[in-house]
């Protein structure tokens, strides 16, 4: 059996190094199939992939793993359920940061406990679309009270480069993680983020490992589609690839990441995303796997040494690289741009959520 790596973002938060994503589970991905991926996750556990990645803002994903862990519950009992670790994110709506409160602020916490059928969220992740609204450490001091409660175990961010996490470890929060995008494609962490990390005791959670999947066999050889999808994570990964250059440039990279593969006998996927587990400060990759026919290419990056041949043979090509550039989520930060302009903005309030309304007439 595959030997899974982990890491420790603190004592007691132990992590599987591949955390199993969400994102993909949600709205505009695709179709899912829902009750084939509730069940799946329990071999994802069983393979020691304990970690799995939500936000209370991806449609329906919280409830998923919430149906996964109860299920699991009832048939192999608690102590098999304990191993699963669950990190969340908690992003209040970008038309709600000038006037939400602290009640609504840990209404939000409360919900997303419910959703997922826990006494305690292991990690909450948290984002503020736009810090010159509001009062975005209020929002965080918040979450430690919920901390302090045992409401939440670690916390940390997503989507802020140095500058703006500063002004929450300078107040004296303990952030454990900064969730970012890191792929061989976008290596925009690696230009501060990764150093400033380590002075702060922070590690990074890596997600868009695998581009939405553009960093697979199924890209290799193909035309250039354009940017005309309905997955709207392909467009947002075809977007960081025109970042980095042609598409001609994007085809050596996977054909580079093939021949490396073959050299190992792994999938050019397990190159991409051991390159990525092989920078420094990462303690771990986010692969959006939605079901456990995709286990054993997720699993092969563990039985993966990238030599100093395999490493110069993938810089010499992004070298030729012209981007992404500038600081972690600044294209997408820009909510005018090509990339701020796909994003969805207001998620997190919906019809269903009874909790967060009661806290709202509170």
């Amino acid at each position: 059996m595959t030997q899974v790596e982990t890491a420790d973002l603190r004592p007691g938060h132990r992590i599987s190094r591949v955390i199993k994503g969400g994102w993909q589970l949600a709205g505009d991905h695709g179709s899912v199939e829902r009750e084939a991926a509730i069940a799946d996750m329990e071999a994802f556990l069983d393979a020691g992939i304990t970690t799995f990645d939500c936000a209370d803002i991806y449609t329906g994903v919280e409830e998923m793993i919430g149906s996964f862990i109860e299920d699991v519950r009832k048939r192999r009992g608690a102590e098999v359920t304990e191993r699963a670790v669950v990190h969340t994110k908690l992003v209040p709506d970008l038309s709600r940061l000038a006037d939400i409160r602290p009640d609504e602020v840990e209404a939000i916490v409360d919900r997303s406990l419910k959703r997922l059928q826990i006494d305690r969220l292991h990690l909450v992740q948290f984002f503020w679309w736009d810090l010159s609204i509001g009062d975005a450490v209020s929002a965080f001091e918040v979450l430690k009270r919920c901390q302090e409660k045992g409401k939440i175990g670690s916390l940390g961010t997503t989507n802020w480069n140095e500058m703006q996490m500063a002004r929450f470890t300078d107040a004296g929060f303990d952030v454990v993680s900064a969730q970012v995008q890191y792929s061989i494609l976008d290596r925009r962490p690696a230009t501060g983020l990764a150093s400033w990390a380590r002075a702060q005791d922070m590690q990074l959670l890596c997600y868009g490992t695998l581009a939405g999947g553009f960093l697979t066999e199924a890209w290799l050889g193909q035309p250039d589609p354009g940017f005309a999808f309905d997955n709207r994570s392909l467009v947002k990964y075809r977007l960081i690839i025109d970042e980095f250059g042609s598409w001609d440039l994007f085809q050596t990279l996977l054909e580079t990441l093939k021949a490396v593969g073959d050299r190992h006998g792994v999938s050019l996927s397990s190159v991409a995303t051991r390159w990525v587990l092989d920078q420094p400060q990462v303690a771990a990759a986010i692969v959006g796997a939605r079901y456990a026919r995709h286990l054993p290419k997720t699993l092969e990056v563990f039985r993966l040494t990238l030599d100093e041949a395999d490493r110069a043979r993938i810089a010499a090509v992004i070298a030729q690289a012209k981007g992404p550039s500038g600081p972690v989520y600044g294209l997408e930060g820009d909510r005018t741009s090509r990339h701020g302009r796909i994003m969805k903005y207001n998620l997190n309030t919906r019809p269903d959520d009874q909790v967060l309304e009661a806290a709202s007439h509170g």
